[in-house]
C-alpha cells in the first residue's frame, strides 16, 4: 500500500464534520454523516467500510476507475451507493465522493455555496 492510499476512519470523520452544517449521529448500530437530517453516509460497526449514498452516475464512474476499493452498496435488489474499503482507499476519491453525497442531500442554498468554492479547487483527479 502507497502512501497516498488508505484511509482511518478519523480521517473520514474529520473531512465530512468539515462540510457545512453537518452533524455525526447514531444510525441504528451505524454512525451517520447527516447534513440538516438527511444522511449522506454511514459507517458499519467495523470502522473499515464506508457507505456512501451517490446518484447513479456518479457511482457508476467511481466504480469503473477504482475498483480496487469500490463496490456497489445494496439494499435489498436495489444499488444504493458506494461501499467503500478504506484500507485500500484513496483519500481524494472518498473526500470527492463525501462532497458529491453530502450535495445531494443537503438543501440547494447550502449546496449551491459551496460547489461555487470547490469549483476553484476542483479537478479531474480528484475522482482517478
Amino acid at each position: 500500500m502507497g502512501a497516498d492510499f488508505g484511509m482511518m476512519i478519523a480521517q473520514v470523520r474529520r473531512f465530512a464534520l468539515s462540510l457545512p452544517e453537518v452533524t455525526e449521529e447514531p444510525h441504528f448500530q451505524f454512525s451517520s454523516f447527516r447534513v440538516r437530517g438527511k444522511i449522506f453516509a454511514t459507517v458499519p460497526p467495523d470502522g473499515k467500510h464506508l457507505h456512501v449514498f451517490v446518484v447513479d452516475d456518479d457511482r457508476d464512474i467511481a466504480l469503473a476507475l477504482n475498483p480496487a476499493f469500490l463496490e456497489p452498496l445494496r439494499w435489498g435488489a436495489r444499488i444504493v451507493g458506494l461501499r467503500v474499503a478504506l484500507a485500500r482507499a484513496k483519500p481524494g476519491v472518498v473526500q470527492k465522493l463525501l462532497a458529491q453525497a453530502w450535495s445531494r442531500k443537503a438543501p440547494k442554498s447550502l449546496a449551491s455555496g459551496q460547489a461555487r468554492g470547490r469549483s476553484k479547487r476542483a479537478s479531474k483527479s480528484d475522482v482517478e
